[in-house]
């Protein structure tokens, strides 16, 4: 397989790691705005499959002649959401296939934001899947760790273990520290404030999509392998409008372990307004706030060697197992950064990320998934994913869970 990846930061720049130990990769393009950051990247794998190019992820025209340039077989967008409907529509109007590992960005409901959903995450995507159909080209859209490999799980839960679901959470939660600073993700703060102050989406069943206030349901979820309890709450993500379109559940819902700091420092920056995509004039220079705070914090890609901890993705599911009594279940995946930045250099969330794309682009250059049109994780049969898992140097795990409350 063929494929152009944009962007070689923390993701990108990972995703060219693993795919230079797997041999389904026949060729990979790896492109940024910076050059020398894709030459980077492709020098450190070492491999002649690999060469780095420069393109300009928000200009689909520069987009489209990279990709008759470099004649992919699959385009991935490891960039920012904000750039995701450029790279969607440069591969639709080349032809080409594509996967990225978020969906295109949600717009607030004018009038009513904290109770009803204005445009959904992925909404202006699959509002064009008849193209992508018609001109028989594919979408895999949502496939990182959260949403991806959190969307596989929910699906092989309710094809083996579960007739019925009541509830069904996707937790994200860790213990990393970076050291010597207060305060830095471990993955771009654009896409984590976009993720936590915008109002969180939920799915019921009856009811449908609704959205609540940020930051809102706070729990103590505890964490396995040693992570341990942190405070959860409700965030927008793109599991809660993917997985109820495949798998039947009564409510859906994504739960980010952000702890009770992360929660205040996030809400500090919302009421600086340091949150706004929206430039403001500084002197005789023009900039968002947003892209000022993303420059002075550090770069995510950079602070595996300061980082301490593990990361945990999971589906925590609720409800009646295959011969109808009460169940409840999490499964997850755990990545220890120490032997992320031991065995590939990169830190442990966005090597996390990075596997998954690279296991779906496997499973459909061999064939065993063949996707039409657009489609998310849970359109396709999970147990072919879930047994490259370890073949890739991760794992996953089934942890039983309290089941009181269940009814029969």
């Amino acid at each position: 397989m063929k494929a152009l990846v944009i962007g070689a930061g923390g993701v990108g720049s990972a995703i060219a790691n693993i795919a230079s130990r797997r041999p389904f990769i026949t060729s990979m393009v790896l492109a940024d705005r910076s050059l020398s950051r894709a030459q980077a990247a492709v020098t450190k794998v070492n491999d002649p499959r690999f060469s780095a190019e420069e393109v300009d992820a928000s200009d689909v025209n520069d987009i489209r002649a990279l990709i008759r340039k470099a004649a992919p077989d699959i385009v991935v967008n490891a960039v920012d959401p904000r750039f995701v409907m450029p790279i969607f529509l440069a591969c639709e109007e080349e032809k080409v296939n594509y996967m990225d590992m978020a969906m295109s960005l949600s717009k607030p409901h004018p009038t009513d934001p904290m109770n009803t959903p204005g445009i959904k995450l992925g909404d202006e995507q699959f509002a064009r899947e008849k193209n992508w159909k018609d001109s028989g080209i594919y979408a895999v859209v949502g496939m990182g760790i959260e949403p991806g490999m959190s969307d596989v799980f929910a699906r092989y839960a309710h094809d083996e273990l579960f007739s019925r679901i009541d509830y069904l959470a996707v937790m994200d939660g860790s213990n990393l520290t970076v050291d010597g600073f207060d305060f830095a993700p471990s993955f771009s703060i654009w896409t984590t404030i976009e993720e936590c102050l915008n109002p969180p989406l939920i799915f019921e069943e009856g009811r449908g999509w609704y959205t609540t206030e940020p930051f809102s349901e706070l729990e103590t979820f505890d964490f396995p392998e040693g992570i341990g309890p942190v405070e959860c709450v409700n965030v927008e993500h793109e599991e809660v409008v993917l997985i109820p379109m495949k798998v039947k559940a009564k409510q859906v819902r994504f739960k980010y372990g952000l702890g009770a700091q992360f929660i205040e420092t996030l809400k500090t920056i919302h009421i600086l307004g340091m949150d706004k995509k929206e430039k403001v004039k500084v002197g005789n220079v023009e900039i968002s706030p947003r892209d000022l705070l993303a420059s002075i914090l550090p770069d995510p890609a950079t602070i595996g060697d300061l980082m301490r901890g593990k990361t945990c993705a999971g589906t925590l599911v609720k409800g009646l197992d295959k011969s109808g009594k009460p169940r409840a279940v999490y499964i997850y995946n755990v990545v220890d950064n120490k032997w992320s930045m031991a065995n590939y250099g990169n830190q442990a969330v966005v090597w996390q990320t990075a596997i998954n794309p690279l296991i779906a682009m496997e499973l459909i250059a061999n064939g065993t998934w063949k996707p039409e049109g657009i489609s998310g994780p849970e359109w396709f049969t999970a147990k072919p994913f879930l047994d490259l898992i370890e073949e890739y140097g991760s794992s996953w795990h089934i942890r039983e869970e309290d089941t009181n409350g269940i009814e029969i």
